[in-house]
Protein backbone atom coordinates (compact mmCIF):
# COMPACT_ATOMS: atom_id res chain seq x y z
CA UNK A 1 0.00 0.00 0.00
CA UNK A 2 0.97 3.66 0.02
CA UNK A 3 1.84 3.28 3.73
CA UNK A 4 3.64 -0.06 3.82
CA UNK A 5 5.41 -2.65 1.68
CA UNK A 6 5.01 -5.56 4.09
CA UNK A 7 1.90 -7.14 2.55
CA UNK A 8 1.39 -8.07 -1.08
CA UNK A 9 -1.97 -8.97 -2.65
CA UNK A 10 -3.13 -9.87 -6.12
CA UNK A 11 -5.21 -7.30 -7.97
CA UNK A 12 -8.34 -9.39 -7.36
CA UNK A 13 -7.63 -9.50 -3.63
CA UNK A 14 -7.03 -5.75 -3.57
CA UNK A 15 -10.30 -5.04 -5.39
CA UNK A 16 -12.21 -7.30 -3.02
CA UNK A 17 -10.58 -5.80 0.08
CA UNK A 18 -10.93 -2.17 -1.02
CA UNK A 19 -8.44 -0.59 1.37
CA UNK A 20 -5.29 -1.91 3.00
CA UNK A 21 -5.25 -2.95 6.66
CA UNK A 22 -2.91 -0.04 7.42
CA UNK A 23 -5.38 2.45 5.92
CA UNK A 24 -3.29 3.08 2.82
CA UNK A 25 -4.27 2.79 -0.82
CA UNK A 26 -3.24 -0.20 -2.89
CA UNK A 27 -0.59 0.43 -5.55
CA UNK A 28 1.08 -1.96 -7.95
CA UNK A 29 4.42 -3.47 -6.95
CA UNK A 30 5.65 -2.80 -10.48
CA UNK A 31 4.89 0.93 -10.44
CA UNK A 32 7.20 2.56 -12.99
CA UNK A 33 8.27 -0.79 -14.41
CA UNK A 34 5.27 -1.60 -16.60
CA UNK A 35 4.33 0.62 -19.50
CA UNK A 36 1.54 1.09 -22.00
CA UNK A 37 2.46 2.33 -25.45
CA UNK A 38 0.17 5.37 -25.50
CA UNK A 39 0.81 6.05 -29.19
CA UNK A 40 -0.55 2.59 -30.05
CA UNK A 41 -3.91 3.46 -28.45
CA UNK A 42 -4.72 6.16 -31.00
CA UNK A 43 -7.73 5.28 -33.11
CA UNK A 44 -8.81 2.34 -30.94
CA UNK A 45 -12.26 2.01 -29.41
CA UNK A 46 -12.83 2.86 -25.75
CA UNK A 47 -13.31 -0.82 -25.03
CA UNK A 48 -10.04 -1.83 -26.67
CA UNK A 49 -8.14 0.94 -24.89
CA UNK A 50 -9.66 -0.21 -21.60
CA UNK A 51 -8.51 -3.76 -22.28
CA UNK A 52 -4.97 -2.74 -23.25
CA UNK A 53 -4.55 -0.64 -20.09
CA UNK A 54 -6.35 -2.90 -17.62
CA UNK A 55 -4.54 -6.03 -18.78
CA UNK A 56 -1.32 -4.37 -17.62
CA UNK A 57 -2.74 -3.17 -14.30
CA UNK A 58 -4.73 -6.33 -13.45
CA UNK A 59 -2.53 -9.25 -14.52
CA UNK A 60 -4.45 -11.93 -12.61
CA UNK A 61 -7.65 -11.30 -14.59
CA UNK A 62 -7.81 -13.59 -17.61
CA UNK A 63 -8.38 -12.16 -21.08
CA UNK A 64 -11.88 -13.64 -21.05
CA UNK A 65 -12.70 -12.11 -17.66
CA UNK A 66 -11.42 -8.67 -18.61
CA UNK A 67 -13.26 -8.59 -21.92
CA UNK A 68 -16.48 -9.69 -20.22
CA UNK A 69 -16.15 -6.95 -17.58
CA UNK A 70 -15.50 -4.32 -20.23
CA UNK A 71 -18.30 -5.46 -22.55
CA UNK A 72 -20.80 -5.46 -19.68
CA UNK A 73 -19.69 -2.08 -18.31
CA UNK A 74 -19.36 -0.10 -21.51
CA UNK A 75 -22.21 -1.24 -23.69
CA UNK A 76 -25.71 -0.19 -24.66
CA UNK A 77 -26.36 1.61 -21.35
CA UNK A 78 -24.20 4.48 -22.65
CA UNK A 79 -25.80 7.10 -24.89
CA UNK A 80 -22.65 7.50 -27.00
CA UNK A 81 -20.82 4.47 -28.38
CA UNK A 82 -17.51 6.26 -27.79
CA UNK A 83 -18.34 6.31 -24.03
CA UNK A 84 -16.28 9.46 -23.27
CA UNK A 85 -16.04 11.25 -26.63
CA UNK A 86 -13.70 14.20 -27.07
CA UNK A 87 -15.34 17.07 -28.95
CA UNK A 88 -14.15 20.47 -30.19
CA UNK A 89 -15.26 23.60 -28.35
CA UNK A 90 -13.90 26.66 -30.09
CA UNK A 91 -10.12 26.36 -30.04
CA UNK A 92 -10.24 23.73 -27.31
CA UNK A 93 -11.37 20.14 -26.90
CA UNK A 94 -13.52 18.75 -24.09
CA UNK A 95 -14.19 15.20 -22.96
CA UNK A 96 -17.83 14.34 -22.26
CA UNK A 97 -18.31 12.37 -19.05
CA UNK A 98 -22.11 12.46 -18.90
CA UNK A 99 -23.11 9.71 -21.32
CA UNK A 100 -23.46 6.96 -18.71
CA UNK A 101 -26.75 5.56 -17.37
CA UNK A 102 -27.02 8.12 -14.54
CA UNK A 103 -25.39 11.05 -16.39
CA UNK A 104 -22.79 11.29 -13.61
CA UNK A 105 -19.07 11.24 -14.39
CA UNK A 106 -18.64 8.49 -11.81
CA UNK A 107 -20.44 6.06 -14.11
CA UNK A 108 -17.07 5.63 -15.83
CA UNK A 109 -15.71 3.81 -12.77
CA UNK A 110 -18.89 2.55 -11.14
CA UNK A 111 -20.09 0.61 -14.17
CA UNK A 112 -17.02 -1.61 -14.24
CA UNK A 113 -16.24 -1.95 -10.52
CA UNK A 114 -19.20 -4.29 -9.81
CA UNK A 115 -18.10 -6.48 -12.72
CA UNK A 116 -14.62 -6.71 -11.27
CA UNK A 117 -15.93 -7.53 -7.81
CA UNK A 118 -18.20 -10.28 -9.11
CA UNK A 119 -15.10 -12.06 -10.39
CA UNK A 120 -12.97 -11.83 -7.25
CA UNK A 121 -14.22 -14.86 -5.31
CA UNK A 122 -11.01 -16.63 -4.27
CA UNK A 123 -10.31 -20.19 -5.38
CA UNK A 124 -11.85 -22.49 -2.81
CA UNK A 125 -13.81 -19.58 -1.36
CA UNK A 126 -17.50 -19.44 -0.52
CA UNK A 127 -19.29 -18.84 -3.81
CA UNK A 128 -22.39 -17.74 -1.87
CA UNK A 129 -20.56 -15.07 0.12
CA UNK A 130 -21.98 -11.62 -0.51
CA UNK A 131 -19.90 -8.46 -0.80
CA UNK A 132 -21.54 -5.56 1.01
CA UNK A 133 -20.98 -2.05 -0.34
CA UNK A 134 -21.70 0.74 2.14
CA UNK A 135 -21.08 4.33 1.14
CA UNK A 136 -22.07 7.89 1.95
CA UNK A 137 -22.90 10.46 -0.70
CA UNK A 138 -23.54 14.15 -0.98
CA UNK A 139 -25.12 13.78 -4.41
CA UNK A 140 -24.17 12.11 -7.67
CA UNK A 141 -22.00 9.29 -6.29
CA UNK A 142 -24.99 7.61 -4.67
CA UNK A 143 -27.06 7.18 -7.80
CA UNK A 144 -24.07 6.07 -9.86
CA UNK A 145 -23.11 3.49 -7.22
CA UNK A 146 -26.67 2.19 -6.89
CA UNK A 147 -27.06 1.86 -10.65
CA UNK A 148 -23.71 0.15 -11.00
CA UNK A 149 -24.34 -2.47 -8.31
CA UNK A 150 -28.09 -2.96 -8.87
CA UNK A 151 -28.70 -6.72 -9.17
CA UNK A 152 -24.95 -7.33 -9.52
CA UNK A 153 -24.31 -10.95 -8.60
CA UNK A 154 -22.92 -11.55 -5.14
CA UNK A 155 -23.22 -7.97 -3.93
CA UNK A 156 -25.46 -5.74 -1.84
CA UNK A 157 -25.27 -1.96 -1.54
CA UNK A 158 -26.53 0.58 0.99
CA UNK A 159 -26.12 4.31 0.37
CA UNK A 160 -26.42 6.90 3.15
CA UNK A 161 -27.12 10.55 2.36
CA UNK A 162 -27.79 13.63 4.52
CA UNK A 163 -31.52 14.27 4.67
CA UNK A 164 -32.43 17.58 3.04
CA UNK A 165 -28.83 18.17 1.95
CA UNK A 166 -29.06 16.72 -1.57
CA UNK A 167 -31.16 18.03 -4.44
CA UNK A 168 -34.69 16.72 -4.92
CA UNK A 169 -33.65 15.19 -8.23
CA UNK A 170 -30.73 13.35 -6.61
CA UNK A 171 -32.94 12.09 -3.78
CA UNK A 172 -35.55 10.81 -6.22
CA UNK A 173 -32.87 9.18 -8.37
CA UNK A 174 -31.59 7.23 -5.37
CA UNK A 175 -34.90 6.39 -3.71
CA UNK A 176 -36.43 5.08 -6.95
CA UNK A 177 -33.46 2.93 -8.00
CA UNK A 178 -34.65 -0.54 -8.99
CA UNK A 179 -32.78 -3.61 -7.80
CA UNK A 180 -33.18 -6.47 -5.36
CA UNK A 181 -29.92 -5.68 -3.56
CA UNK A 182 -30.07 -1.88 -3.19
CA UNK A 183 -30.91 0.15 -0.07
CA UNK A 184 -30.96 3.89 0.58
CA UNK A 185 -30.99 5.57 3.99
CA UNK A 186 -31.40 9.26 4.84
CA UNK A 187 -29.35 10.45 7.81
CA UNK A 188 -30.40 13.37 9.99
CA UNK A 189 -27.39 15.65 9.82
CA UNK A 190 -24.75 16.57 7.25
CA UNK A 191 -22.47 14.59 4.95
CA UNK A 192 -19.92 14.10 7.74
CA UNK A 193 -22.63 12.47 9.84
CA UNK A 194 -23.45 10.13 6.96
CA UNK A 195 -19.78 9.20 6.64
CA UNK A 196 -19.59 8.57 10.38
CA UNK A 197 -22.55 6.20 10.09
CA UNK A 198 -20.68 4.23 7.44
CA UNK A 199 -17.61 3.94 9.67
CA UNK A 200 -19.74 2.72 12.57
CA UNK A 201 -21.26 0.03 10.37
CA UNK A 202 -17.86 -1.30 9.41
CA UNK A 203 -17.12 -1.64 13.10
CA UNK A 204 -20.40 -3.45 13.83
CA UNK A 205 -20.20 -6.95 12.34
CA UNK A 206 -23.78 -7.88 13.28
CA UNK A 207 -25.22 -4.79 11.59
CA UNK A 208 -23.00 -5.28 8.56
CA UNK A 209 -24.28 -8.83 8.15
CA UNK A 210 -27.89 -7.65 8.41
CA UNK A 211 -27.37 -5.06 5.68
CA UNK A 212 -25.75 -7.67 3.46
CA UNK A 213 -28.61 -10.14 3.84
Amino acid sequence: STRSTTDSLTSKQAIRKGIADDGGLFVTDSLGETHVDVASLAGKSYQQIAFDVLSVLLPDFSETELKACIDEAYGAQWSDEKITPVKPLGDDYVMELFNGPTSAFKDVALQILPRFMARTTPAGGDGNEKIMIVTATSGDTGKAALAGFADAEGTGITVFYPEGKVSQVQELQMSTQAGSNVNVCAVKGNFDDAQSAVKRIFGDRELANRLAS
